[in-house]
């Protein structure tokens, strides 16, 4: 088996994986063909990640001229601890505004370590949330490639 084989996670991996990380880092392509990188927070969602940011971002300008982009999660301080999935995505735009805030809410959520459907969230949070979703967008990345790797399942030979 090649080392590749082996450092390679499994689909339930990956989604647990997504499931404990915090920060994705989205690449998409500038006007002048340099790639612009900008780190956000997220949701799993199906076998890929969604998210919101400001309608106004570069990145969503981006988007909206190639609806691609290629994500990042990874960790790991040291060699035989780095883990990672790197997805080249399509994406979706989420426009509606009540969709829009039900991916901040469960974002928001997620963040602030309350467990429950968005639908439960604290009235207050669900108010903050209401403000800023006109503003945003919700972008959906859906993988179409991925690579992942695991280190640690090399038990520390290299």
């Amino acid at each position: 088996m090649s080392r590749r084989d082996q450092i390679r996670m499994t689909p339930d991996e990956i989604t647990a994986y997504f499931a404990e990380q915090k920060v994705i880092n989205v690449a998409t392509m500038n006007p002048n063909g340099r790639p612009h990188l900008a780190p956000l927070w997220y949701i799993p969602r199906g076998g890929g990640v969604a998210t919101w940011t400001y309608r106004k971002s570069q990145k969503v300008a981006n988007l909206f001229r190639n609806p691609q982009a290629t994500v990042l999660i990874e960790s790991g301080e040291s060699y035989e601890k780095l883990r990672g999935v790197s997805m080249e995505c399509d994406v979706e735009f989420v426009e509606d505004t009540d969709a829009v805030a039900q991916i901040g809410l469960a974002m928001a959520m997620r963040y602030a370590g309350v467990d429950g459907e968005p639908a439960d969230a604290p009235a207050e949070l669900k108010a903050g949330i209401l403000k800023q979703a006109p503003k945003r967008i919700g972008l959906v990345f859906t993988p179409t490639k991925i690579v992942s790797w695991d280190h640690t399942k090399l038990g520390g030979r290299y």
